[in-house]
């Protein structure tokens, strides 16, 4: 399972000066230059850490094969192979499942039925009905729907999924259409 993660460790908040004495011909700053869709990403020792799958605005995705981490382009370093981070596959993919835990754990604490969910404008689309293992029943003004735990995020206000409450309505829409008669 890949997880899509904004992630940011201590170890990758001091790259810059870690890389700037590491050894090797690494340096700090002039990263930005070697970061590109495709790019292999190392450690500091030399490892391969995994492989820039996109630079987004928020950051710079890199798929380690067992997770994807959306890391800050400052983190970065060059070396003589490409970009370079102060951590190494296990430190990432480990932070990641440790990230996703918590996560996991925040939002199954708002899991109670009568819980409003919000949309990613911020608008109520629906409260939360039922809790059946890895997916929640929400009901909204076009039905119920069975959501994985995973389509959930908790924020300041509360659970949260990625869409809009327009978006949402239209994927319920689109799925009510896409089933065949009973």
């Amino acid at each position: 399972m890949r997880n899509r993660l904004l992630f940011i460790i201590a170890a990758l908040g001091a790259a810059a000066p870690a890389l700037a004495q590491a050894p090797g011909g690494a340096t700090a700053g002039a990263a930005t230059t070697a970061l590109a869709v495709g790019a292999t990403v190392y450690s500091t020792g030399g490892e391969a850490i995994g492989t820039v799958k996109a630079i987004t605005a928020e950051g710079v995705v890199v798929s380690t094969g067992s997770n994807e981490v959306t890391i800050p382009p400052g983190s970065f370093g060059t070396g003589a192979n490409g970009p370079v981070l102060a951590a190494t596959r296990a430190d990432i993919d480990n932070a990641a499942t440790a990230a996703t835990a918590q996560r996991r754990a925040s939002v199954e604490k708002l899991l109670i039925a009568g819980t409003s969910i919000r949309g990613a404008a911020g608008s109520v689309v629906g409260t939360i009905k039922a809790r059946d293992g890895d997916f929640a029943t929400v009901t909204t003004p076009g039905g119920d729907v069975r959501l994985p735990l995973a389509a959930f995020v908790a924020g300041s206000d509360g659970l949260r999924i990625g869409l809009t409450a327009d978006q949402f309505d239209a994927a319920i829409a689109a799925a009510k259409a896409a089933q065949p008669p009973a």
